[in-house]
């Protein structure tokens, strides 16, 4: 591969590379200052790289060996200092489809739209702690590389942001886009070799980065591939270049489809603007300013996208989806698939799919109601998406608890949102004991401070976690931490749950595969931990099971909790059997050949717990209970006083001592339950039509009462 020389951009034809000067006085204008930028294509032999120094408020891009870079001085004390935003600032991001625009247009401006494809890294993405991993963004059509923008504050803040801008005019082959990618790849894996390099591919970047993957197998690599141009024979991209030759000029006239096949739908976006607006009267004024302000930036696609560069785009989409194809079988990476289910542009959606089955380490997420230049649109986080699929790691391995980022408030809320229904139907009731032995309702008697152990009954489906964890974060500002089945996690080699994004809001909210090792990692950093020791046996129980403990004979837990002197807090959840009621078990399910199959199947595809123990609690052959609701009554929580561990640990080191402790918690468990069994038949609101007079009339958001504890 061969490199060519630097480029100069002046600061004062271009504010995307303006240093703004403000006096102490004045906030400094939010337009995103390219800190770093590196050229590559295969034109010289001579390696070269492009930084930029300061010397005068016009920045100059001062040409250096590549053995050589360095920051100098100068721009080390002259640096603009990034702006600290706080979450809720960060969350939101201010940036739009807009800006999009406007900061393509300085680029394309500031360049002419010439010189070879370079590295550059949006000044505002500076946040990022020294162990961040390094993530490569790969453009897709537009070659912009600003693709990210709408993420560039979030993603920031955990990753060093490096972005590839291809100019307009540019002509490097696609294996020239590869070995300039590759190059960095290898350069910055040797430099940080225990971190991996994320590769975040749009498009065309998507082949890219498969075909950097393929050819690197021994890097520790994690793909982002956002609508993979590998189904370009089936984009009717390809059927389009005839007519794209036929048509004279800059094509302008075909950029209003272009740009629907940019966001998905352009009035539905103008549409999402106005809604967020309170106020109705301006409602219609507001919508015609949103169309128009999307129809203005038509010209600039049309500079973005110029007949010529158009169709060499196309050619360039053609070998990229024909080189990554080919070369499938070698990608060894981590790898994530984003597919629109709106991209009008290529079957996104059925080629995630494709990708899934062919390789292993793959996973899909899907976005029904989205385009094909996903990123850019509402709604669509893309640090969320990374903590929901687990990806984000700092070394070879995911650390399920030094990895992990507690959920922000914009995450919590949607998802409080979305699981409203359950918080609606079951008007969950908490109950806690006070360290007098006093029950109150609330979560008062819990432990504000780690580590917690909360050991309870797991009901059926799970259904208590759908409004316990919710209630502890509103209430008491404390996120349990839940050990999960790893078949949640982890996709099966034979097959099994190809499908793991439905558990992509346990992820987020922190839930982590059920091993010792992570218990003793949780444990140490001091969380509130969540246990069923009875597993998916008892949230897959049969009838007639309800409220039945299926308990491990071994202490388990027990001697991992003395070990921190952790609090251990039983406790019992009750609601189940006035929610649903089960119509067909397993033991009915293995009366009939198709069922059994199927439980055969799943069973053996899935992780297998608890191998070495005997009794009920060893079947755990996985299937899925067939339950029919019954009108809904109401989901009661009693957290019993919790049990000291801290200064036992060589009393306990005695396994008859510990197993005498075990046995005291299942007691507390079982004495939690039928405490609620009994209380609740006092409880003039346990069924949800006395719940909805009473909020209708003193308000939906009211607290419904319950029994006196």
């Amino acid at each position: 591969m061969a490199t060519v020389g630097a480029c100069i951009f002046s600061a004062v034809s271009s504010p995307v590379f303006r240093r703004q000067i403000t006096s102490s006085s004045e906030k400094p204008k939010r337009n995103p200052i390219l800190k770093r930028v590196a050229v590559s294509t295969e034109r010289t032999s001579a390696a070269t790289t492009t930084v930029m120094t300061e010397t005068t408020p016009t920045r100059i891009f001062v040409e250096k060996k590549s053995s050589e870079l360095v920051e100098d001085e100068a721009e080390t004390k002259q640096r603009v200092n990034v702006r600290e935003y706080s979450e809720e600032e960060s969350e939101g991001n201010g940036k739009s489809l807009k800006d999009y625009f406007d900061e393509a247009e300085d680029m394309i401006k500031s360049s002419s739209g010439g010189g070879p494809p370079r590295w550059f890294s949006p000044l505002e993405c500076g946040s990022h702690t020294r162990d961040s991993p390094l993530l490569l963004f790969l453009p897709g059509i537009d070659g912009v590389g600003l693709g990210l923008i709408r993420q560039h504050q979030r993603l920031g803040k955990i990753f060093d942001i490096w972005c590839l801008h291809i100019p307009v005019k540019d002509r490097t082959s696609f294996t020239g886009l590869v070995k300039l990618v590759e190059s960095t790849v290898r350069s910055e894996s040797n430099r940080s070799p225990k971190r991996p390099v994320y590769l975040v591919g749009e498009s065309l970047g998507a082949c890219i980065a498969l075909a950097v993957a393929a050819r690197n197998p021994d890097i520790d690599l994690v793909l982002i591939l956002v609508n993979p141009a590998t189904s370009f024979n089936k984009s009717v991209l390809q059927s389009s270049i005839p007519l794209l030759e036929l048509i004279p000029g800059q094509i302008t006239t075909m950029l209003s489809s272009t740009l629907s096949l940019m966001t998905g739908d352009p009035l539905k976006m103008a549409m999402d603007n106005v809604a967020k607006r309170l106020s109705l009267q301006p409602t219609i004024q507001d919508l015609s300013q949103d169309l128009v302000a999307i129809s203005s930036y038509l010209p600039v696609l049309a500079d973005i996208l110029p007949k010529e560069t158009l169709l060499w785009k196309i050619e360039l989409l053609k070998a990229a989806s024909a080189y990554a194809n080919s070369r499938l079988h070698a990608v060894k990476a981590q790898m994530l698939v984003l597919c629109s289910g709106k991209d009008q542009l290529m079957p996104s959606q059925e080629e995630g799919e494709r990708l899934s089955s062919a390789l292993h380490k793959c996973e899909p997420r899907n976005f029904y109601g989205h385009g094909h230049f996903l990123l850019l649109e509402d709604g669509v986080d893309l640090v969320t998406i990374i903590k929901g699929a687990s990806y984000y790691r700092r070394g070879r391995n995911h650390d399920y608890v030094s990895d992990f980022m507690p959920p922000t408030s914009s995450e919590f809320n949607k998802i409080c949102e979305d699981f409203r229904w359950m918080r609606v139907l079951s008007s969950p009731v908490m109950l806690s004991t006070l360290a007098n032995g006093k029950i109150v309702r609330g979560l008062s008697g819990i432990p504000s401070e780690g580590p917690v152990l909360f050991v309870g009954y797991h009901n059926l489906l799970g259904l208590d976690v759908l409004t316990l964890i919710p209630e502890f974060m509103i209430e008491s500002n404390i996120l349990l931490r839940g050990l999960a089945h790893p078949m949640m996690y982890f996709k099966s080699k034979e097959g099994g749950l190809s499908d793991l994004s439905p558990y992509d809001v346990m992820r987020i909210m922190g839930a982590v595969p059920v091993s010792g090792i992570n218990l003793y990692k949780l444990m140490s950093s001091k969380s509130h931990v969540l246990l069923y020791p009875g597993g998916v046996r008892e949230a897959l129980h049969r009838k007639g099971e309800e409220y039945k403990l299926f308990w491990p004979e071994s202490s388990e837990f027990v001697r991992m909790a003395t070990t921190f002197g952790a609090k251990i807090v039983p406790f019992g959840a009750v609601g189940e059997d006035d929610l649903a009621q089960i119509v067909l078990d397993y033991n009915d399910q293995m009366k009939i050949p198709y069922f059994k199959s199927q439980i055969e199947e799943l069973t053996v595809t899935a992780a297998r717990l608890r191998t070495d123990t005997k009794g009920e609690v060893a079947n755990q052959d996985m299937h899925m209970p067939y339950p029919v609701p019954k009108v809904p009554g109401r989901f009661y929580f009693y957290f019993g006083k919790p049990i000291e561990t801290k200064g036992r640990k060589r009393e306990l080191r005695d396994r008859e001592k510990a197993h005498e402790l075990y046995l005291e918690i299942k007691s507390e468990v079982e004495k939690c339950l039928a405490y609620l069994k009994e209380k609740r038949e006092n409880d003039p609101y346990r069924n949800i039509l006395p719940r909805l007079i009473y909020q209708a009339t003193h308000g939906f958001t009211s607290q419904v009462p319950t029994f006196e504890p």
